[in-house]
């Protein structure tokens, strides 16, 4: 039904390691023809059928002059407006979690930490639409899959917003760059990077490669979170001698006190830190969904070792020099510093050779994971992307 992805990024005159040194979080960078003879890996129709189903986030966008209406699949095609109509954005986020060809194009971008790679949306435009001058707090690749898309980019030295508005557009946005991508060009924006994409002609279709930047607010929330989740209720107060109260609408300082000691009792080592990240940064988000392999655990064992195993399109794993993590699960310590598993997170896929150097305990644990829809059988093969070396 969609296209698989076999393409590769070209870097130009640039590399991984340049880019990473000379433009990454720092400043824009357009390269042409990233892509070359890219083709879209979902047509329209695919499309606006992904945004019709209930656990997809999709999103629709239209103007009307200065007037902007935003509204939240999913959506029937009768919901949409007429392609020919201009003006209007549809956008449908994490791709990648419903299609596989957009998860090998997400693995172009594994030179840069799974643990800040989020996800691929796909914005679909009629001539005019866009989503309006804004910027993103992240950072984000920009590549054209169809038609032409104007970028109109620059610094932002007012971060005021248009009032008002059900989306955030910048109030006063003055670009410096104005440049028009075809299919296969990618454009690369640090975060804060000012940006305004309007689709230059109809059937505009654009892939945004996202990446998390949680903020310490964020983090600090899941720590203080798993912190009250690890004492298990802890201790009870226990009032000290009281007598009767003249003022019972005072807070009692010894509660005070009592929440205190119980924070400043609260020491987390790097080790304890490196388990909150793993197990957040893996945990898969609310509208995703595992199909588990209906085979007995015997079968599924001989299928790994005949077929090898690579990770499902959904699953998101991670690793420390003492902890594997698995989407929002720890491997038990006895499998913690497997170098199978290590391999499996950093390949995304095991070839039958490797699977049968396994351990039994290894090989038992894989197909666990099979049973769970969390791995899928292999073609005894890495992907392309698993094998590709990163550029000096």
């Amino acid at each position: 039904m969609t296209k698989m992805s076999t393409a590769t990024l070209h870097w130009g005159g640039c590399t991984e390691a340049r880019f990473l040194r000379d433009f990454w979080q720092r400043k824009p960078l357009l390269l042409r023809q990233a892509f070359p003879g890219f083709q879209p890996l979902l047509s329209r129709t695919q499309l606006f059928a992904l945004a019709a189903s209930e656990d997809v986030e999709s999103r629709l966008l239209q103007r009307e002059g200065r007037r902007w209406q935003l509204d939240h699949g999913p959506f029937a095609r009768k919901q949409l407006p007429a392609v020919e109509q201009p003006n209007w954005t549809l956008l449908v986020q994490g791709v990648n979690l419903h299609v596989d060809a957009a998860g090998e194009l997400l693995r172009q971008f594994r030179f840069i930490p799974d643990a800040r790679l989020d996800d691929l949306m796909i914005s679909w435009a009629s001539k005019g639409g866009g989503v309006g001058p804004h910027q993103d707090a992240y950072d984000v690749f920009l590549l054209q899959a169809s038609g032409r898309r104007r970028w109109r980019i620059g610094p932002v030295h007012d971060a005021a917003l248009q009032p008002g508005k059900p989306v955030k557009l910048l109030a006063r946005f003055t670009p410096e760059e104005d440049l028009v991508l075809e299919p296969g060009d990618m454009l690369y924006l640090p975060p804060g990077w000012g940006h305004d994409g309007i689709a230059a002609s109809g059937d505009c279709m654009t892939y945004s490669i996202g990446f998390r930047a949680p903020p310490q607010g964020e983090l600090l929330k899941e720590v203080l979170w798993q912190m009250a989740e690890a004492q298990h209720g802890g201790d009870l107060y226990r009032d000290p001698p009281l007598r009767p109260q003249a003022t019972p609408a005072q807070l009692p300082p010894a509660m005070v006190k009592f929440a205190r000691d119980a924070f400043a009792r609260l020491k987390p080592d790097a080790a304890w830190f490196e388990n909150m990240l793993g197990l957040y940064l893996t945990t898969p988000k609310p509208q995703v969904w595992f199909e588990g392999a209906e085979a007995a655990a015997s079968a599924l064992r001989r299928a790994c070792r005949q077929s090898g195993c690579r990770l499902d399109r959904r699953s998101k794993m991670l690793y420390t020099a003492t902890s594997v993590f698995i989407n929002g699960e720890a491997v038990e310590a006895a499998l913690a510093s497997s170098a199978l598993l290590r391999a499996l997170a950093d390949q995304q896929a095991l070839d039958a050779a490797q699977v049968q150097s396994a351990q039994p305990a290894e090989v038992a644990l894989l197909a666990d994971w099979c049973a769970l829809g969390w791995l899928q059988v292999g073609d005894d093969a890495l992907t392309p992307a698993a094998r590709k070396p990163a550029q000096a």
